[in-house]
């Protein structure tokens, strides 16, 4: 094994030469995902559904500018459709179903996973965000901030 193997969390958004601190990319992520704040792990992300709130609550981290846009969608797009056809592929290769049949599976099965999904999903992409300081959260304006 070599010398310089690292046991610790692998952490990234830190630029050595800009003095800023580095933020553990997976540890914001899976705050994001359950909800909470990247930067703490207490605070609330999520004032409504898709609503995110502006402050956190514990440690006052600003959350407000995030700009998660239709990227959290798009990602459960993926998942969702990963799911549904290869359970749909699994359960046409072993059992014969009518067209309806499929229809009362498949479609109640898609919105509930769309649902459940994307919530977490958006608060996953607001803890990458946060962890390599993009979009308003290292402090600087964003490029297309102001522009219509």
């Amino acid at each position: 094994m070599p010398s310089n193997f690292q046991t610790e969390e692998q952490v990234f958004g830190g630029e050595h030469h800009s003095g800023r601190v580095t933020r553990p990319l997976w540890t914001a992520i899976k705050r994001g995902l359950r909800g909470r704040c990247p930067h703490c792990g207490e605070g609330k992300l999520f004032y409504a559904f898709t609503k995110t709130v502006e402050t956190c609550s514990v440690c006052g981290e600003q959350i407000h500018h995030h700009r998660a846009d239709d990227l959290p969608a798009y990602l459960v797009i993926v998942i969702v459709g990963h799911i549904v056809l290869g359970a749909f592929m699994a359960v046409e290769a072993t059992a014969t179903l009518s067209n309806l049949q499929h229809a009362l599976i498949w479609v109640p099965l898609t919105i509930i996973l769309a649902l459940a999904l994307l919530q977490p999903v958006k608060g996953a992409v607001i803890g990458l965000q946060w962890a390599l300081y993009m979009h308003g959260f290292g402090d600087e304006k964003d490029e297309f901030e102001g522009h219509s």
